[in-house]
């Protein structure tokens, strides 16, 4: 029996607002789409919150025994700036600027993506379509939805009618957002005088012709809107309904929003069953924002080369500090916040390492059962891996209590605890064991002695400023001085 039968997973449905049991289409199979970057610049922890926080889903779900076709896509075309229907094309602009191709901006920025995600340790996709791959599907979308009346053509261009869908629909049924309340909020602005009405979005553009990235169609030469390509893309590779459709908070209205009423306006079909958001990640309590330096890259942060953290942090004491909030909440970060987690992390490697040293008895006085099925519920809780981590935390000190002959555990209660811990840290929160793979722990060790010498000397010569300052420092590093009757210890 595979584990998706005897576990019931609760999924907070952003198009109803609520927590649903979850329930896929087809038994057994999964269909999941998640928003993917727009391939102009290098990506930021902010994006990479969103891929982790799916990551963990995609995970979960494999956990579970289903068979999941996971699709996020590339957009390598038509995503204007400032996100509207005028403008400049975000990859043309970067490709004017630091005067390369458009598919040179491309490449180079996809292959960070991968570099990024990878040292992150999350898993790749089943499908990774791009949007300049699917310009016929996207022009055959526009077609359907020309015909079927909801789309109108002036100049080469080709637009959305909201109001027309909103009589027969409901724009706004995933924002929950009202046409009217926008329409009195929205004021014409210069360069949309092609449009009848203002809220009505560009499926197809007229390119000018200093526009590079242009491709005929019935319309003229020119190119997909922005919101056009998840439709073609989802559809195409998991069909005109499937299970779940994710990305990050930022994209559910307009974004999102015209998906539903592209694929209603094209199948009659709102096309998927769960619509999840992730929360949005800001730093030291403030948005991050290139222009006032409230940044920071992934490389930056791994590497310590930045104006904001104390130090470097592994990707895996990173992503344990993402994992730490529901990917629903607002996670701030900031340098005491990852500090502390870095020991948290630390603490749970030491304690899976000790677990082939444990001593067994012939019964338990621990419950492995019980605390497993914690584990089970706190992510079948729409994915809560906060409380998870917590569960886990609770191992460590039953760990630590067989350790000091507190408590006792059987054979078979710590295959079973080894096996589950094993299963949640490595297989569903994707952590990696930093110091094993990119430490050499011979050195380390032996640094660490040199420094419990010195510290050892200073305490001797009452240089207690000194003694303190070492231990300090070690600890930042996550690594924990222990002074015992035999001397002083360490584990990291």
């Amino acid at each position: 029996m595979a584990l998706y039968q005897e576990q019931q997973l609760k999924v907070y449905n952003s198009l109803s607002g609520e927590k649903e049991v979850f329930t896929p289409i087809h038994d057994g199979k999964v269909g999941m789409y998640v928003c993917g970057p727009t391939v102009y610049n290098y990506v930021h922890l902010g994006n990479c919150r969103t891929f982790i926080s799916f990551d963990l889903v995609y995970r979960y779900l494999k956990h579970l025994g289903y068979q999941v076709r996971y699709v996020r896509n590339i957009t390598d075309v038509g995503h204007m700036v400032d996100d509207v229907d005028e403008g400049e094309d975000k990859i043309a602009k970067r490709a004017r600027i630091e005067q390369i191709e458009p598919m040179e901006i491309v490449q180079k920025y996809t292959l960070n993506f991968h570099n990024i995600l990878k040292q992150f340790n999350n898993l790749p996709p089943s499908i990774e379509p791009t949007a300049t791959g699917h310009i016929i599907e996207q022009i055959n979308i526009i077609q359907e939805i020309i015909n079927n009346g909801f789309a109108y053509e002036v100049n080469g261009s080709v637009y959305f009618d909201v109001e027309k869908y909103n009589n027969s629909y409901n724009y706004g049924v995933l924002s929950g957002r009202k046409i009217e309340d926008m329409l009195s909020n929205t004021r014409e602005l210069d360069g949309q005088s092609d449009k009848k009405n203002p809220l009505d979005f560009a499926l197809w553009k007229n390119a000018e012709p200093q526009h590079i990235m242009r491709w005929p169609s019935p319309w003229g030469d020119g190119f997909p809107g922005w919101h056009l390509e998840c439709t073609a893309m989802s559809t195409k590779y998991l069909g005109k309904h499937f299970d779940i459709h994710g990305g990050g908070m930022d994209l559910k209205f307009p974004h999102h929003e015209c998906e539903i009423a592209q694929n209603e306006a094209s199948t009659g079909n709102s096309p998927v069953n769960y619509w999840m958001h992730a929360n949005m990640l800001t730093l030291n309590g403030k948005k991050m924002a290139k222009s006032t330096g409230n940044n920071i890259l992934p490389n930056e942060l791994f590497s310590g080369e930045n104006s904001i953290l104390s130090k470097g942090f592994s990707p895996a004491v990173t992503r344990f500090f993402i994992l730490q909030a529901h990917y629903r909440s607002i996670l701030d970060f900031s340098d005491d916040a990852i500090l502390a987690s870095e020991r948290g992390y630390f603490r749970l490697m030491e304690a899976i390492k000790s677990l082939k040293d444990l001593k067994t008895s012939s019964n338990s006085s621990v419950d492995i059962a019980k605390w497993k099925q914690s584990c089970y519920d706190a992510m079948n809780d729409d994915f809560n891996s906060p409380i998870l981590i917590a569960n886990l935390f609770e191992a460590v000190k039953m760990i630590n209590l067989i350790k000091d002959n507190k408590e006792t555990i059987s054979v078979s209660d710590l295959q079973e605890l080894t096996t589950s811990l094993n299963g949640f840290v490595y297989d569903v929160l994707g952590l990696e064991d930093s110091q094993a793979t990119t430490v050499d722990n011979g050195k380390l060790e032996g640094v660490v002695n040199m420094l419990i010498g010195m510290r050892n000397e200073a305490r001797a010569n009452k240089d207690f400023a000194m003694s303190d300052h070492i231990r300090d420092e070690l600890a930042k590093l996550g690594i924990e001085l222990k002074d015992g009757k035999e001397g002083t210890t360490f584990t990291f």
